[in-house]
């Protein structure tokens, strides 16, 4: 069950970020280095402060780096422009946010949709495209309701669907459970998790959770701006499969 798992879409080396605040320099990040191979579900883990956030905001290309290389896709993120970033990120990356950023006067399938009005698909085609993977993320009975008539674990299924439908290289996660309950928390990583295997998609996560962080392939954690861990958890979840 190789799939690609060889193939690196990912690189970062020696990446650096420092902040300036009055006369005090705080290192974010601090000499960061790893790479993900495609069809890899990578949790980053730290507590608030940790520098998870400024990392998964540099690997989507949100903030620049003071120093280092972030190479996604064979293209370095470092070197881009402001526009070469929005053009990256509309064609090769999606999202799925922690407040769900629905749309509330569209439904589910308009809400899945609105990503390919941004990439000039027509109406047509997103609409088959967005009810596709509506029925994806389990959702076919809810396809014409909007978020006020969904519930949180819903939306954020709605917020999965969205993040695929632009057939993205890599989906990125900002704390993706962070407004559900722990019941509907396990569910949607579950589809995470699935989604990952079945479509072979790579997906970067950051979480202060280290129960959700288990079920990702690949664990960094990370302290202080540095990575103080890193761990390959599937074989761990292969040791469980054989005891059973």
């Amino acid at each position: 069950m190789n799939r690609e798992k060889d193939k690196t879409v990912i690189a970062v080396k020696d990446l650096y970020k420092i902040y300036r605040i009055g006369d005090n320099r705080v290192r974010a990040l601090n000499g960061v280095s790893f790479s993900i191979n495609k069809g890899e579900f990578c949790a980053i883990v730290g507590t608030s402060g940790s520098g998870k956030s400024t990392l998964l905001n540099m690997l989507a290309g949100l903030e620049k780096p003071t120093k280092g290389e972030i190479v996604i896709s064979g293209e370095h993120m470092e070197t881009k422009s402001e526009n070469q970033l929005v053009k990256f990120r509309r064609e090769h990356i999606g999202f799925i946010f922690q407040s769900f950023n629905l749309m509330g006067t569209m439904n589910a399938v308009e809400n899945v949709a609105l990503p390919l009005t941004f990439q000039g698909v027509p109406k047509k085609e997103r609409i088959k495209r967005a009810r596709k993977m509506v029925h994806l993320v389990g959702l076919d009975k809810y396809w014409d309701h909007r978020p006020n008539q969904m519930s949180g674990g819903q939306q954020q299924r709605v917020g999965v669907a969205r993040a695929l439908v632009v057939k993205p290289e890599i989906i990125f996660a900002d704390e993706p459970t962070g407004n559900l309950d722990s019941n509907t928390s396990q569910e949607i990583m579950n589809l995470m998790q699935s989604v990952v295997r079945d479509q072979n998609q790579t997906l970067i996560m950051v979480t202060h959770d280290n129960y959700l962080a288990s079920f990702a392939d690949k664990i960094i954690r990370i302290k202080d701006g540095k990575i103080i861990d890193m761990i390959d958890n599937r074989e761990k979840q292969g040791d469980i499969v054989e005891e059973d």
